[in-house]
């Protein structure tokens, strides 16, 4: 199997495939609203989301709220950013911090 990047109108997926078809069909099955920009086969075997791009420094653990912003928004970044900034009252640097923290550690 490898591993493919399937990138859609809204959202970035990273799953494993044995072809460029069944990684599709993946993303298909998952977000069929989403319209599929482009697929690529990952020349490593891992996916890796650098913290120190992100601004993340040290160990951080996953947050529940974050999580359940990202599932209410079904993984839309931005969208998950105004949930927790609306759930929690944070202002935009600390939400955009905590969603894409949890995204970093998977959610």
């Amino acid at each position: 199997m490898a591993l493919y990047e399937i990138e859609t109108n809204a959202h970035i997926m990273v799953g494993w495939a044995n072809t460029q078809e069944e990684a599709e069909n993946a993303a298909q099955e998952n977000y069929p609203e989403d319209e599929i920009l482009r697929v690529t086969r990952r020349p490593r075997d891992m996916w890796v989301i650098s913290k120190r791009l992100l601004g993340i420094e040290g160990h951080t653990e996953p947050c529940d709220m974050a999580r359940e912003c990202l599932f209410k928004a079904s993984g839309d970044k931005v969208h998950a950013i105004r949930l927790y900034m609306r759930d929690t009252g944070a202002d935009l640097h600390e939400a955009q911090l905590a969603i894409e923290t949890n995204m970093s550690v998977g959610w």
